[in-house]
């Protein structure tokens, strides 16, 4: 029972880090637009913070170039402010009510740049998806001094978490692997 919730908690959060990781370099910007680009742009909407996607219509032009259509005229010069501003070194161009964001071509140093940084970002989910683990065993260790469970029973546990912890540092290789190729992608 004990060990069953564990495992089971214990792969919701590792679930979670990969998806976290997900989000992350969904944010690393490769030569290709893409509208997740500006999800994490706030504009400020009546005295509040709100991402782009809450107060215009975020789609894709063409294949480097991203299109704004805010839903309110008043909004156009926020959000193209907001898009200037950010650190994605975008600079949006404003046609009557659409704003074009083109995506500029990335130079051989900047794609090694984002490349470490998503090395960085994969290490940072695999150091967390590890904590994950030490935390589970720890949990087994705990529980077999309290005599709850059995030593073969907390051996076995142990093996499954690490097949777990395994299975998501495998799946966050992969993720960093295709990022990596997309950057480099000329």
């Amino acid at each position: 029972m004990i060990i069953a919730e564990l495992k089971k908690t214990t792969e919701h959060k590792m679930q979670k880090s990969v998806e976290a990781l997900k989000a992350d370099l969904a944010k690393v910007r490769t030569g290709r637009a893409h509208t997740g680009l500006l999800d994490h742009v706030m504009v400020e909407y009546y005295g509040s913070l709100v991402p782009i996607n809450q107060v215009a219509n975020v789609t894709l032009l063409d294949a480097r170039t991203i299109g704004v259509q805010p839903w309110e005229k008043n909004m156009a010069p926020k959000i193209e402010k907001a898009i200037r501003e950010s650190d994605l070194g975008l600079n949006p161009s404003a046609q009557g009510d659409l704003l074009r964001v083109p995506m500029p071509m990335l130079t051989e140093e900047r794609r090694r740049d984002l490349t470490k940084v998503v090395r960085h970002e994969g290490e940072t989910a695999k150091v967390a998806v590890r904590n994950l683990r030490r935390d589970a065993i720890a949990h087994l260790k705990d529980a077999l001094k309290k005599h709850e469970i059995s030593e073969d029973e907390e051996r076995r546990a142990q093996d499954e978490i690490q097949k777990l912890t395994d299975k998501y540092v495998a799946e966050i290789d992969k993720l960093l692997a295709e990022k990596e190729k997309d950057l480099m992608a000329i």
